[in-house]
């Protein structure tokens, strides 16, 4: 299947560069995967869409301030660098640039010196792997001299960090938010448990791999970098008794969709409580056997994220609403819009 079948011309001017001032101010698209049909609405009506008895499914994964800027300890060259994963205690595979600059021994220092960064070899794709220094807690450090590592089509600066988080995150641990969940505020969060629908959190830490365009011609030849998921007890038991029960399973954004068919697709289609790294690559011609539907932001063309949408709802479907969307000017990218496909 042709990459280029999933591209599209996109406006630069509906790329979102700042968050709205209410998270659930956004539009709406809600596209039926049936039928094709698209309706317009604003988010805060999302909740006319679920029946007592679905699940809201929810990624409660937290962005770290992963960008850092320090300097080499020999030259005092400028070092800039995004942590990526955590391979082991203290140390981390990170992009960096000027990679030329970093080989292994290399030292890096930021801030003040309250944290070092040892380079001790390079990663299968082709980042450095630091080894950290520093006195305390790891993740305070960061907090103090890291920024949000906001994408590279977002030119403006965020004045306030939380809106690059959910309202729900907690587990610290990905380069990047997962967008869709961000539109939700605790009040639509209230409203759905009150209509009757049970709400569920999947832990998927977000790589960059998840967003960068697909490079190969065929989608069959894209590789997808692993990512660390975690699927609790508690919400395998509350998925497997919706399920049995006829309710639906909404997934919020491509990571826990992802998730969740990467456990379902293990086990005949049940939860089970478990943690691990996923590659799954999800795209037209997939069987879903996890979710029943999903809310998403308008993704990059060429991305594995629309080839999974395309999945869901079919790549005309997927490809005519996305043109609905750039003549109704929707917002796109990570501070964009949504879309329900149901």
């Amino acid at each position: 299947m042709k990459v280029e079948l999933f591209d599209f011309e996109l406006p630069e001017d509906l790329i979102a560069q700042v968050p709205l001032k209410e998270r659930d101010a956004s539009r709406l698209m809600v596209l039926n995967r049936t039928t094709g049909e698209v309706i317009h609405e604003t988010f805060k009506s999302i909740v006319d869409y679920f029946n007592a008895g679905d699940c809201l499914v929810l990624n409660d994964t937290r962005v770290m301030p992963a960008r850092l800027f320090g300097i080499k300890e020999d030259t005092g060259a400028s070092i800039e660098i995004l942590l990526l994963k955590q391979q082991e205690e203290d140390i981390w595979e990170t992009l960096v640039k000027p990679a030329k600059r970093v080989k292994e021994g290399t030292v890096i220092t930021f801030g003040s010196g309250q944290l070092t960064a040892t380079c001790i070899g390079t990663s299968e794709h082709g980042g450095r792997l630091l080894k950290f220094n520093y006195e305390g807690i790891f993740y305070e450090v960061l907090d103090s001299l890291g920024e949000m590592p906001l994408p590279p089509y977002i030119k403006e600066q965020l004045d306030d960090r939380e809106r690059y988080q959910t309202v729900f995150s907690r587990e610290i641990g990905s380069a990047a938010a997962p967008t869709a969940g961000l539109h939700f505020t605790e009040e639509i969060l209230e409203a759905l448990k009150e209509k009757g629908v049970h709400i569920a959190f999947i832990t998927l830490h977000v790589g960059l791999g998840t967003f960068r365009p697909v490079s190969a011609e065929t989608v069959e030849e894209h590789e997808m970098h692993a990512e660390f998921y975690q699927v609790s007890e508690e919400t395998a038991t509350r998925l497997n008794e919706v399920r049995q029960n006829g309710g639906r399973i909404i997934s919020v954004g491509t990571t826990s969709t992802r998730t969740l068919e990467t456990i379902a697709s293990k086990h005949q289609g049940k939860f089970v409580a478990e943690s691990g790294w996923t590659s799954i690559f999800i795209y037209p011609g997939y069987e879903f056997t996890g979710i029943d539907g999903m809310i998403t932001n308008f993704h990059l063309p060429k991305s594995s994220l629309i080839m999974l949408v395309s999945a869901l709802a079919s790549r005309e479907f997927v490809m005519n609403a996305y043109e609905t969307a750039v003549k109704e000017k929707y917002r796109f990218f990570s501070f964009g819009d949504a879309m329900l496909i149901i």
